[in-house]
C-alpha cells in the first residue's frame, strides 16, 4: 500500500473515532441525572405549630402502655382474649377547638398533648369498654375516665369490637369440636382436612343487644377464596366470654337449614341432603388468581419532575406555594386532615373520614345481614404499605404510620401514605382567541394528591384528598378488590348475577361519611342556597309577547332541620358555607359543597339497627358544631346496633345555624350489582364517588390566574423562547435522568393475618 493510501485511511480512522467520542459525550450529556430537588420554603406555613394535630409516635405509646401498666390490672394485649383486661389501642386526643385556635391564631398557650387509651375490662363482675385520657406526654403524670362524658352512658361489653385472638377462637371452635359431629358429611362434600376452609363472619351478630350471634361463610382456602364459597355457612352463639359455652344453633347447607352438625350428620346418611358437589381448584385459586395471564411487556408512562416536587412535607405538615395542612392517621377512621389554608387563608379546621359501610342482600343468611362498618375494625390500621408505580407514582413521597392496638409494641407500617403532584392530561382552563385579536392562555389541570388505600377483607378502598391550583378541595374514594360472594342455589339470581359456576356476585351498597368542619373567612358562618326557576314575564320591548326568564333563588338555611338533606331529597343545586365579610363585589365569601355519589337506598328507618347508622339518611346535615359531637358514629355500633353508643340523627335538633361554627356531614356512595366483568377483582374505574369543596365568591377572581405554571403566547409572540412559553423548555429540563429509588416494599413484615 502508498503511502498516500495509508495516510488517507488513517485520517479516515481519526475523524470516526472523533465522531464516536461526540455521540458518546453527547449522549452522556443527554442522559445526565437531574439537579438536586429543592425543597419548597416553610417560611409562610406553621413549622411546628401544627405538631398539636400530629399522631402519637411510638415513644409517646410506649409511654402511655407503661403508665397503665403500673395503674391497672392489665395483662399482654399481644396475647390476650376476650376474657382479659388489656388495652385495645392507644391513640392521640386532639384539643378542644377552641384551645387549639387559641394556640395557632393568637399566640395562647400550647394546650397538653394526651392520649385517648381504650381498656377492655373483660375480666371483672361487670365488664366493660372504658376509654381514658391520659396525659401530659411525654411523660404522663395523670388518666381519667372520659367515657361517661363522650357517650352519656357506660359501653356495654357485649358492643366491643372484634379482637383477633376471637377470629382465631372462632376457627378453632368450629374444627375442634363442631365439624368433627359431622365427619362423613364434611369428608364425602368437601373433602375437608382440617385446614382446607376460609371462613368470613357476617357482621352484626343476632338481631337484639347482649348477644354474639355469628354466621360464618365458609369458601375453600385459596387465593381470593372470597369467589369460592362451598354452600356451608355455620351460626355461631360467641355471647359467652367463656369459648366452653359457645354453641352452634342452626347450620345451613345449599339452601337447607339444620338445628345441628349433627342433625347434618344423620340427615346426610339417610340421604335426606340435596348435594351440590364444587369441584376444589388449585391453591392459586385459578379464576380468581391475580397472577398476570400474560408475561410483562416494558413499563408504562412515568411521571417525571426534572427540579423536584412543587410541595413539602415536614412531620405532620404537607406545604406548596398555595396550600399547607397538617395530618394524621387515625388507627379507626384513616387519615384526618386540619387547618387546611389557602394563601394563608383557612378554609378547613378539620376534614376526616367517618365510616364506610356495606349493606348485603342475598338468599343465604351469612349475606342477607351482612351490615359492615368498616370504622370498627380500623381503616387507618389495615392501611398498608404502597407498592411504588401502582398504587401511588412511582416518584411519590411516602410516608409512615404508626399504631398501637391489640399490642404492647407500637406498629409502623412503612410506606402507608404517599404525597404526589398529578397531571391529569387535561387543561385545568384555556381558551383560544381567533376573534379580533389571536392568543392562546391556558393552565395544565395539576394537582397535590394526598393517598392510604385500606384494605379490610376483601375490598380495597383509594382514598384520596386532592387540592386544585383555584382553591378547591376534592375527597374522592375508590373501590377495588374482590367482591365478597355467596353460593348459588334456588332464587339466587333475585340477589345478584352469577359469575362463576357456583357463585353468585351479590348485590349490596358503599356508603361512605365524612366530617367538613369548614371555616370559611372565620369560624361564624350561614348556610345558603342558590338554584333556579323560570318566571313568566312580557317581553319588555314587546309586552304582546311573554317570555320564561331564567331566574336566581336565593334562601338562607336557618336551622339544622332545614340543613338535613334526606337521601331521597330535592337538594338546591348551589350549596355553600357564607362568611360574614364579602368580596370585592359586595357578595358573601364562600365555599360550595359539591357531591358526587350515586348511592343505593339506605336502610328502611323501621329496621332495628338503622339508628346506628342514621348518618346515611342524609347526604348532606348541617349542624353546630359542638365539641361533643366529634364523629358521626361510634367503632361500637356494629357489635350492638340496636342499643347504639352515637346515633347520628340525635345531631338534629333543629339549633340555629345561621352565623355559627357550623359542620358539613356529606354522605356519597353507590350501589354495586356485580358482574361478570368484576371477576377477579373489581376496578377502579367508574367506582369512584366523593365529593368538591369550591370557591364560590370567595376570591375577587380564579386564583389559579396567578399560577406561575400559567402559558400565554400571541401571535406575535416567539412561542418556542422559554421566557414567553415555559413549556417549550420541556424537551431540555426533562433531557435529565430522575433519581429513582430502588423498588421496595414491606407490606408482608410483622402482617397480622386474619
Amino acid at each position: 500500500m502508498n503511502p498516500k493510501a495509508l495516510l488517507v485511511l488513517l485520517i479516515l480512522a481519526l475523524v470516526t473515532i472523533f465522531a464516536l467520542v461526540c455521540v458518546l459525550v453527547t449522549r452522556k450529556e443527554k442522559s445526565s441525572h437531574c439537579g438536586a430537588k429543592s425543597p419548597i420554603s416553610l417560611d409562610r406555613s406553621q413549622k411546628n405549630k401544627n405538631m398539636i394535630f400530629a399522631a402519637l409516635s411510638a415513644e409517646e405509646m410506649v409511654q402511655v402502655v407503661k403508665y397503665l401498666q403500673l395503674r391497672l390490672p392489665l395483662v399482654d394485649a399481644s396475647q390476650a382474649v376476650s376474657s382479659n383486661n388489656f388495652i385495645h389501642y392507644v391513640d392521640v386526643n386532639i384539643p378542644r377547638k377552641e384551645e387549639v385556635l387559641k394556640f395557632l391564631d393568637h399566640d395562647g398557650p400550647r394546650p397538653p398533648r394526651q392520649a385517648l387509651a381504650v381498656v377492655y375490662f373483660g375480666n371483672q363482675l361487670e365488664p366493660n369498654v372504658t376509654e381514658y385520657v391520659v396525659g401530659p406526654l411525654p411523660v404522663p403524670a395523670y388518666h381519667w375516665d372520659v367515657t361517661v362524658q363522650k357517650y352519656g352512658k357506660k359501653i356495654s361489653y357485649h358492643g366491643r369490637t372484634l379482637i383477633l385472638s376471637e377470629f382465631g377462637d372462632i376457627e378453632t371452635f368450629l374444627v375442634e369440636k363442631k365439624f368433627i359431629e359431622a365427619p362423613t358429611f364434611m369428608d364425602q362434600v368437601f373433602g375437608h382436612n382440617g385446614s382446607n376452609f376460609e371462613g368470613i363472619l357476617a357482621l352484626p351478630g343476632g338481631f337484639q343487644s347482649g348477644g354474639r350471634y355469628s354466621w360464618i361463610t365458609l369458601f375453600q382456602n385459596v387465593k381470593g377464596f372470597f369467589l369460592h364459597p362451598l354452600g356451608l355457612e355455620v351460626l355461631v352463639d360467641h355471647s359467652s366470654l367463656n369459648v366452653s359455652d359457645w354453641k352452634v344453633p342452626k347450620v345451613f347447607y345449599n339452601g337447607q337449614y339444620f338445628n345441628s352438625f349433627a342433625e347434618l350428620e344423620e340427615k346426610f346418611k339417610a340421604k335426606r341432603v340435596i348435594v351440590t358437589k364444587v369441584k376444589p381448584v388449585s391453591s392459586d385459586g385459578g379464576f380468581s388468581s391475580l397472577h398476570p395471564r400474560t408475561p410483562p411487556l416494558r413499563s408504562g408512562s412515568f411521571y417525571h419532575e426534572p427540579f423536584g416536587p412543587h410541595y413539602n412535607v415536614r412531620n405532620n405538615q404537607v406545604t406548596t406555594p398555595t396550600w399547607s395542612f397538617a395530618f394524621r392517621m387515625d388507627v379507626h377512621r384513616g387519615l384526618h386532615l386540619y387547618d387546611i389554608r389557602f394563601k394563608d387563608q383557612r378554609i378547613v379546621y378539620e376534614l376526616s373520614v367517618q365510616d364506610a359501610i356495606s349493606i348485603y342482600g342475598s338468599n343465604s343468611p351469612g349475606g342477607m345481614l351482612t351490615r359492615y362498618m368498616d370504622a370498627s375494625f380500623g381503616m387507618g390500621r389495615f392501611a398498608h404499605s404502597l407498592v411504588r408505580g401502582v398504587d401511588c407514582p412511582y416518584s411519590a413521597t411516602y410516608l409512615d404510620a404508626v399504631y398501637l392496638i391489640e399490642n404492647l409494641k407500637p406498629e409502623v407500617h412503612n410506606n402507608s401514605i404517599c404525597v404526589f403532584e398529578q397531571n391529569t392530561g387535561t387543561p385545568f382552563r384555556r381558551h383560544f382567541s381567533n376573534f379580533q385579536s389571536v392568543y392562546y392562555g391556558g393552565l395544565a389541570s395539576s394537582a397535590l394528591v394526598m393517598r392510604f388505600i385500606v384494605t379490610i377483607g376483601n375490598y380495597d378502598y383509594v382514598w384520596n384528598f386532592i387540592f386544585h391550583p383555584n382553591g378547591a378541595i376534592e375527597s374522592k374514594v375508590q373501590a377495588t378488590g374482590y367482591i365478597i360472594s355467596s353460593f348459588l342455589h334456588s332464587d339466587g339470581l333475585d340477589y345478584g348475577n352469577r359469575v362463576a359456576d357456583h357463585t353468585l356476585g351479590t348485590i349490596h351498597t358503599h356508603v361512605i361519611n365524612y366530617r367538613v368542619d369548614l371555616d370559611v373567612g372565620g369560624i361564624k358562618n350561614s348556610l345558603v342556597a342558590n338554584d333556579m326557576t323560570f318566571e313568566t314575564v312580557n317581553t319588555p320591548w314587546n309586552p304582546n309577547h311573554k317570555i320564561r326568564r331564567m331566574k336566581l333563588v336565593k334562601k338562607v338555611l336557618d336551622t339544622e332541620d332545614k340543613a338535613a338533606f334526606r337521601h331521597n331529597d330535592k337538594m338546591p343545586r348551589y350549596i355553600y358555607f357564607a362568611a360574614n365579610s364579602t368580596n370585592k363585589w359586595g357578595h358573601k365569601r364562600g365555599y360550595l359543597i359539591q357531591m358526587i355519589s350515586y348511592a343505593g337506598d339506605h336502610l328502611p328507618e323501621e329496621d332495628p339497627m338503622e339508628r346506628a347508622i342514621s348518618w346515611g339518611r342524609y347526604k348532606l346535615a348541617v349542624t353546630r358544631r359542638k365539641e361533643e359531637e366529634p364523629c358521626s358514629t361510634s367503632i361500637y355500633n356494629q357489635n350492638d346496633p340496636w342499643t347504639p353508643t352515637v346515633a347520628f340523627a340525635d345531631f338534629i335538633d333543629n339549633e340555629t345555624i345561621v352565623d355559627e361554627d357550623l359542620v358539613a356531614w356529606i354522605t356519597t356512595g353507590f350501589l354495586h350489582i356485580p358482574h361478570a366483568e368484576d371477576i377477579p377483582n373489581t376496578v377502579t374505574l367508574a367506582n369512584a364517588v366523593g365529593f368538591l369543596l369550591r370557591p364560590y365568591n370567595y376570591f375577587d377572581n380564579d386564583p389559579s390566574i396567578d399560577s406561575p405554571d400559567s402559558v400565554f403566547f400571541t401571535d406575535k409572540d416567539d412561542f418556542n423562547s422559554c421566557e414567553i412559553n415555559h413549556i417549550a423548555c420541556l424537551p431540555k429540563t426533562a433531557a435529565c435522568v430522575p433519581n429513582l429509588p430502588p423498588f421496595t416494599y414491606e407490606g408482608f413484615q410483622n402482617l397480622s393475618i386474619l
